[in-house]
């Protein structure tokens, strides 16, 4: 059956991590008749919720991957993405966003806007998505709907207007008063499925007048056939509606809701909201470019018969295989259909079309434009466009945040590294803030990520879903060595071992030169080293560059230059000037007083004001140099350079200082000299651990 745009929604669920989402979702789809049961976040029945499907979910009772679903809801078929809470899955909830057409921003009644409420707001704004609230765990001790609507106005600027009111609060929490049909609402049965209608309770008639007035006043500012009808004092619901979806489709109001997940009141109402609020596809503009038009905008429509534009927004290995989720923007895409990836200009057959619900799958014969769903067989990267092969339309690609964290990885045994390849492949396909290389100086597996827990997350997926038996270390920061001044060198290469011998001179001086690898110039005149050998000589002082005596690192910024030499007519070689250059470089590199580099990065802080001190105490801590503060709305913005070394374990530190309110992003800057003691320990370091070694052998 051809789904009806205008009543379908594509939403996105997002909140600060434990503010309730899965629970949410998890009564949505009981109440649209998904699932047949309720089951507990944690996993308590054995069970877990339907979209905590991976084990890690259920067991650490977070969201890690976002889980697609539909449901329906009085005849509105709504495709659910359930995205994680947690800072370090960022990436989840920005792919969400990038497709989504409206959200849901849940709040915790007690907690209010927490600093991902921040970030998730963020990220709504950045993909211009209009949004519903719901104050979640109204039946909390200490729950106060109120004061997080104050705080959507004060924190999130957001023009934060009820359309509920509760009916008692904490323990007595009983049900909603609805605010456009002025009835109040409880939640009746042993999962809230039967909706009770009732008249408004006495002593809460003052307030709800008022609310009610309030939520007229903000909408009035959208219609104006309803500015008439409050004039004359006779609002009717439908009118109402009307100027509220107007002015949310806008992101001029958002709607708050108010309930209790956990105890069932409170969620069949926010699925009408979703209905009657929030965009269907077309509704919402969307835009691609046009790559043989000099990249023109061009305004998508939601027409299934027009030319396909869709993007893949999600990759997955499962045990489907390969698992593309993409939302079709216009045209539609069908079994066995000729599509081509925009990016690579490869043309694809579709294999199959499915829709997901969790880790369910359906098979389709054809997704529509304007829905979600899921290719089969298609190898893509996440990001891509495909479109039909009679036009080359982009979408502008999503916000991909640079890794800020990296750890070493080391494989027990031959098995293990064989299963770690596989895993590593397969998770930075499907994550893009997910990398790994190897180390070319220490020859460890680095991995890069969000933040420790997503790293902690892959390293864990890797032990169980690949059995790949993995240690764990400290990343090995990549320092450099550097000459400080200026130094000559004289050296001869002599070696008589009967028959013809090695001969060769080199002389000039070493100089440092700031900003560059390595500079090579010869002076030499007069024939001093035959023209022939001179690449030699080159080639033996840049291989003394791949390795320090300090610490073994690579050694940069060192301009040589020869402008003296002697050959022997029999004796001399390539092989001979080259080991002149390289006795020549280790003779004169300590007097060219070697100093030891390290990487410097440009940390930046996110901070609610109150915890600004703190922030910089730490960045001192850790050797950094504030740089500039800056305030902005409600955040406060601390900008730093900080040596790469001394950031490890900054996340967890920062976190606990700031009650998990403050997050940071890093990049790197440049590379600094070390202060000398710092050097000094590190050479001790690096002699030790020769030492050692040596010992071993």
């Amino acid at each position: 059956m051809k789904p009806d745009i205008q009543k379908t929604r594509n939403i996105g669920i997002s909140a600060h991590i434990d503010a309730g989402k899965t629970t949410l979702t998890e009564r949505i789809l009981f109440y649209c008749q998904r699932i047949h049961a309720i089951h507990d976040v944690k996993g308590k029945d054995g069970v877990g919720a339907t979209m905590d499907f991976m084990e890690l979910e259920k067991e650490r009772g977070i969201t890690i991957a976002s889980a697609a679903t539909y449901c329906t809801w009085k005849n509105h078929e709504i495709n659910i993405i359930d995205t994680p809470g947690h800072v370090d899955f960022t990436i989840e909830v920005e792919r969400s966003l990038r497709v989504l057409d409206g959200g849901i921003l849940v709040l915790c009644s007690v907690g209010g806007v927490q600093s991902q409420s921040i970030t998730v707001d963020r990220q709504m704004a950045r993909y211009k998505v209009p949004a519903v609230a719901f104050i979640n765990k109204c039946d909390r001790s200490g729950a106060d709907p109120f004061r997080v609507i104050r705080q959507l106005r004060d924190k999130l600027s957001h023009n934060a207007i009820a359309v509920q009111v509760p009916i008692g609060l904490e323990a007595n929490f009983d049900g909603v008063v609805d605010l456009v049909t002025m009835k109040a609402l409880y939640f009746d049965g042993d999962s809230g499925e039967t909706i009770r209608e009732g008249e408004i309770p006495a002593d809460l008639m003052d307030m709800v007048e008022e609310r009610r007035e309030e939520l007229i006043d903000a909408a009035s500012m959208y219609s104006d056939d309803l500015m008439e009808q409050a004039l004359e004092g006779e609002v009717t619901p439908e009118v109402l509606m009307e100027a509220i979806r107007l002015g949310t489709l806008e992101r001029g109001i958002t709607p708050v809701f108010m309930g209790s997940a956990y105890k069932n009141k409170g969620v069949q109402p926010l699925l009408d909201g979703v209905t009657k609020y929030l965009p269907n596809p077309a509704d919402v503009t969307n835009t691609a470019v046009d790559l043989e038009n000099n990249e023109e905008p061009v305004d998508l429509v939601t027409d299934s018969s027009k030319p396909l534009t869709a993007l893949a927004f999600k990759l997955e290995d499962g045990r489907y295989g390969q698992l593309t989720y993409i939302r079709v923007y216009q045209g539609s895409v069908s079994k066995g259909d000729t599509i081509v990836n925009a990016r690579t200009g490869k043309k694809v057959k579709v294999g199959r079309v499915a829709r997901m619900h969790a880790d369910q799958m359906e098979d389709l014969e054809r997704l529509e434009a304007g829905t979600i769903g899921a290719l089969f067989g298609v190898d893509c990267a996440s990001g891509d466009t495909f479109c039909s092969p009679d036009i080359t339309y982009s979408m502008t690609s999503m916000h991909v945040p640079e890794p800020v964290i990296s750890l070493a990885i080391v494989p027990e045994d031959n098995k293990a590294q064989i299963n770690m390849s596989k895993a590593l492949n397969r998770f930075t396909k499907e994550d893009p803030t997910f990398r790994t290389k190897v180390d070319p100086e220490t020859s460890e597996t680095i991995i890069s990520g969000m933040g420790e827990l997503h790293l902690e997350v892959y390293v864990e997926r890797m032990r169980r879903e690949y059995s790949a038996a993995v240690t764990t270390g400290n990343p090995q920061v990549a320092y450099r060595e550097t000459i400080t001044q200026m130094s000559e060198f004289n050296y001869t290469h002599k070696k008589q071992t009967g028959g013809s011998g090695q001969y060769g001179r080199v002389a000039g001086f070493v100089d440092p030169v700031p900003g560059e690898d390595f500079v090579f110039e010869s002076k030499i005149v007069g024939g001093a080293i035959p023209t022939q050998y001179i690449p030699a000589v080159e080639k033996g002082f840049q291989s003394c560059m791949e390795k320090g005596a300090l610490l073994g690192f690579p050694i940069t910024g060192v301009k040589i230059v020869i402008n003296d030499g002697q050959s022997h007519s029999v004796d001399s070689s390539e092989m001979a000037f080259s080991a002149a250059a390289r006795g020549a470089f280790r003779e004169v590199y300590n007097r060219c007083k070697p100093a030891i580099l390290e990487p410097i990065m440009k940390v930046e802080v996110e901070t609610p004001p109150e915890f600004q001190g703190a922030v910089m105490g730490l960045l001192n801590q850790r050797r950094g140099i504030i740089l500039g503060t800056q305030e902005q709305d409600t955040l406060c913005f601390v900008e730093a350079e900080v040596p790469l070394a001394e950031m490890f374990g900054y996340s967890t530190v920062l976190r606990s200082s700031t009650q998990g309110k403050a997050q940071f992003t890093m990049e790197f800057a440049s590379y600094r000299k070390a202060p000398q003691s710092v050097a000094d320990d590190l050479i001790e370091k690096a002699a030790k651990e020769k030492k050692d070694k040596t010992k071993v052998a």
